[in-house]
């Protein structure tokens, strides 16, 4: 059941992280799933149905991971492969755990891998970030929506500010309010920029068009 298809969400921004499925070994060790000889089923949900799903079962130091993928619409295969766990210690106790790439010839330690034929880190697979595709202005606006969020406010700057919630501090709401203030500003100077840019262009066009 589920299964993987190409192991990306959509068709658009294929190369970047947040549109394929992870498996975040902090997120297992968080939940206890890493003790050895467990045994279970990891499910990617989307709008409560489950989109695909594998089956896991932790050893000592490798996790076996046996699932199902197709590649552009070809035949179900069924995957079964190792992946080693590392481990390294914590400051105040405990060990935390990490992947090592199962890709050939990587090996690194990551924290996240991501699905395809087989789940490999993020260099294996040469995925961006969703951040490093967006222009200053759009970082700028998700940033003071973020925070927007954090204060209970309505999105998008233009509709002011919804003052102090209940239930933060004062210093916590002072502390998010001028984080919120520099974002906005930041959005602000971005699109005058590009409004600049765009009269400029639109000045140019019609200079031409006298001639």
């Amino acid at each position: 059941m589920g299964g993987f298809g190409s192991g990306r969400y959509g068709s658009r921004g294929k190369d970047c992280t947040d549109d394929m499925r992870a498996l975040d070994v902090r997120r297992l060790q968080r939940d206890g799933l890493l003790k050895p000889g467990s045994v279970f089923r990891w499910q990617w949900s989307r709008n409560g149905d489950v989109m695909a799903s594998i089956n896991i079962h932790v050893r000592a130091d490798t996790v076996t991971l046996d699932y199902r993928q197709r590649s552009r619409g070809g035949e179900w295969q069924d995957v079964t492969y190792p992946v080693r766990l590392d481990w390294t210690p914590c400051h105040f106790g405990g060990d935390r755990a990490w992947w090592r790439c199962p890709a050939v010839g990587c090996g690194r330690r990551v924290a996240l891998l991501h699905g395809g034929s087989v789940f490999a880190c993020r260099r294996c697979h040469d995925l961006a970030y969703r951040c490093q595709r967006e222009s200053n202005a759009s970082r700028s606006t998700r940033r003071a929506d973020k925070l927007r969020e954090r204060l209970q406010w309505e999105p998008g700057i233009l509709n002011g500010d919804g003052g102090k919630p209940k239930g933060i501090h004062w210093k916590t709401y002072f502390r998010l309010y001028a984080e919120h203030n520099k974002a906005a500003e930041a959005m602000l100077m971005e699109y005058e920029v590009l409004t600049g840019r765009l009269q400029g262009r639109l000045e140019a066009i019609d200079a031409k068009g006298w001639r």
